[in-house]
């Protein structure tokens, strides 16, 4: 199967920065109509702006994924807008770095509610928009943290192990029932956004013994994994979305890692950790 993505309308969400900015802009520059959104007006504007020079038709909408009934309506404006919806990134998300005991209940809240929740209303909103498409395609933004664990990230990681989840089974039910709908679940490795420090004032609710640990994880986070360009990225999902794919690796580290954990699905946290540990203690 070979995806088009001229003249379809595209729905991004996070589409302010990072991979969904790329994203749109790619998908500009291949024809598509487009409506984007982000809880961050100001930098969405930015975007707008990018894809208008493009030439493309653009529909752009502050949403805050956290706030679910607000999905629904926002999938509504988007069909009254471009009449029907073909492809459906779920892009948004934030980090949420800390352990488990570190962290309070609202902050644990707000990671599930936009990294899992945000995800599962994107996709009960605009599901039946994508069937009545044809051929729709939905495209769920998990993480290499959705096949694998990581230190001091249990909560992000749950919630993109959820995502992961929750696509495979929908992918099943499509099959089940023949519906013409092409699903994937995205795992990008370490991608250059500002996702980590976009949410460094989380780190404040450490106690005061872990803050400067977690402070030292964000740097080793970003100047260590976080290096894949998200241009690249995005060109790597939509190169897999035109081939069909329903499962989409992406940065080297990843798909080593993706490897390893399903080769050794009991030691690979062992293997990883000595990494991490290693260059923790070279920081101090």
């Amino acid at each position: 199967m070979k995806v088009s993505f001229k003249n379809k309308t595209c729905v991004i969400t996070g589409a302010a920065g990072g991979i969904g900015r790329e994203l749109a802009l790619e998908l500009a520059r291949r024809g598509a109509r487009l409506a984007i959104s982000d809880v961050d007006s100001e930098e969405l504007a930015k975007t707008e702006s990018d894809v208008r020079d493009l030439g493309v038709q653009v529909h752009a909408a502050h949403l805050d994924v956290a706030d679910h009934a607000s999905i629904y309506a926002y999938a509504e404006s988007v069909e009254a807008h471009f009449g029907e919806v073909h492809q459906l990134y779920n892009n948004a998300g934030v980090s949420g770095m800390g352990e488990l005991t570190d962290m309070s209940e609202a902050l644990i809240q707000r990671v599930i509610d936009i990294n899992f929740l945000g995800v599962l209303h994107g996709c009960r909103a605009f599901l039946p928009l994508l069937e009545k498409s044809g051929k729709g395609a939905l495209v769920n933004i998990s993480s290499l943290n959705g096949f694998a664990g990581m230190p001091g990230l249990p909560v992000y990681c749950a919630t993109k192990f959820a995502v992961r989840g929750l696509t495979e089974a929908l992918r099943a039910d499509a099959l089940l029932h023949g519906t013409p709908m092409q699903i994937v679940c995205v795992h990008p490795g370490g991608i250059k956004t500002n996702i980590a420090r976009a949410n460094v004032g989380m780190l404040s609710e450490a106690p005061p013994e872990t803050h400067a640990q977690r402070l030292r994880q964000l740097d080793f986070y970003e100047n260590k994994l976080l290096t894949y360009p998200a241009d690249k990225a995005a060109r790597d999902i939509l190169r897999g979305v035109a081939r069909g794919k329903s499962r989409i690796v992406i940065t080297r580290q990843a798909k080593m890692l993706d490897r390893i954990s399903r080769l050794f699905p009991a030691g690979y946290l062992k293997i990883m950790n000595k990494y991490v540990q290693r260059e923790l203690v070279v920081q101090d």
